[in-house]
């Protein structure tokens, strides 16, 4: 690999270097003014981010994992019923660590490709008429497909079934990339990582909880300690951690919300589609397909490309990273060896987009398949050149 090149794995992202800055500082006692002084304007930052006006923002030294045991463990007993549907590795993680954790899980099996099945959620919570159901899981952007699910439809499918089930959502991939809006979608609790929309190194475990939620916490009683989000709270108020924070982390944290809150998040959305389009039309005149099953399932941050049948998408990523120093992402799961992922979130412009693009087109001429180098560039070139283009804009 080479530093000098981006990388174009769904994350960890490139970062900006006034957020390697922010990050590389030096030791801070973080029991002084000066770590309050970074720590609550971060969670304030990221409250907008959620779009959210009542959400109480939880920041632990973990990564999204973590903060799906956050979510869990501090709302669930032993026993309780979850729903979610298994269409991707990472929705299939949530529900292991589930599993793992006691808990009883109706799994709506799903294939990889399609989103999470809406009409289905609404007759199986039609149907618990005794409200065993506790929470809903859902994976707003499955990274593994490059499929994004209907959120403000599994709310709907929630209201429409008049059920009091709480709504987890994993924005690990999304929030801070694509829209989000906590309040308007009812969800009680959301979850991500530094390490994608924020630009910054994994560490971060970034979690919202909704007033909802927050009363969840005081029945619960799966067992938990790093990740009790009282002692969190307390510590907070007290202006401090219960134990040693990631200080770097979080000053990054600081410095990435005032640089996506100065691009403005409309335009950071618009950003990301923007790239997303020209990597689609590349992919489109390649002659392969998209993974996610649908143009209104196609994620705005990963691409999870077919490649022919018999041929292994592995060789691709191998090659770009032995040859030309390039990261692309591997398949997992259910499709492992039939598709290559191009992230293309946070840190990107079109015209980091098109040198990946290109890579891409090179590495697969290099192994033998009928791809005419310059076609994908030529036509995210298009999409690039007829739709207003603002680079990504840093904090002064």
């Amino acid at each position: 690999m080479s530093f000098q090149n981006p990388v174009f794995i769904p994350g960890p992202t490139n970062m900006p270097e006034e957020l390697r800055r922010a990050v590389d500082m030096p030791t801070l006692d973080h029991r002084s003014s000066m770590f309050a002084d970074m720590l609550h304007p971060a969670r304030a930052g990221v409250r907008q981010i959620l779009k959210s006006d009542q959400v109480e923002i939880f920041l632990f030294p973990s990564t999204g994992t973590g903060g799906w045991e956050t979510a869990i463990t501090n709302t669930l007993s032993p026993g309780d019923t979850i729903l979610a549907a298994r269409n991707g590795m990472f929705s299939h993680r949530w529900i292991d660590m589930c599993q793992r954790h006691g808990l009883n899980v109706k799994i709506v099996e799903t294939e990889w490709g399609q989103g999470i099945p809406t009409a289905r959620f609404e007759e199986i919570l039609t149907a618990d008429t005794n409200h065993e159901i506790k929470v809903v899981l859902a994976t707003h952007n499955e990274t593994a497909t490059g499929v994004k699910s209907d959120i403000a439809g599994v709310r709907g499918a929630l209201n429409g079934a008049n059920h009091p089930a709480l709504l987890f959502v994993d924005g690990v991939s999304s929030i801070a990339s694509m829209d989000f809006r906590m309040d308007e979608w009812g969800v009680d609790i959301a979850v991500t990582g530094s390490q994608k929309g924020f630009m910054l190194p994994a560490g971060l475990a970034i979690i919202g909880f909704s007033p909802k939620a927050m009363q969840a916490v005081e029945t619960a009683t799966l067992p938990r300690t790093f990740f009790d989000i009282r002692d969190m709270g307390r510590s907070y108020e007290a202006n401090g951690y219960p134990y040693t924070p990631a200080v770097g982390l979080l000053n990054g944290l600081n410095r990435s919300c005032d640089m996506l809150l100065s691009e403005g998040l409309e335009n950071v959305f618009a950003r990301h589609h923007r790239i997303a389009a020209g990597i689609r039309a590349a992919v489109d005149a390649w002659g392969l397909d998209l993974c996610a099953a649908s143009p209104d399932l196609y994620s705005d941050t990963v691409s999870a490309i077919r490649t022919p049948e018999g041929f292994n998408a592995t060789n691709i990523v191998t090659h770009a990273a032995d040859t030309y120093g390039v990261a692309f992402g591997v398949g997992l799961g259910d499709v492992a060896g039939k598709v290559f992922r191009i992230g293309h979130l946070g840190m990107l412009t079109d015209v980091l987009a098109l040198s990946g693009i290109a890579t891409a087109e090179m590495c697969m001429a290099d192994l033998g398949l009928d791809i005419r180098l310059g076609s994908g560039v030529a036509a995210a070139q298009e999409i690039y050149r007829t739709s207003a283009a603002s680079p990504l804009k840093e904090a002064a």
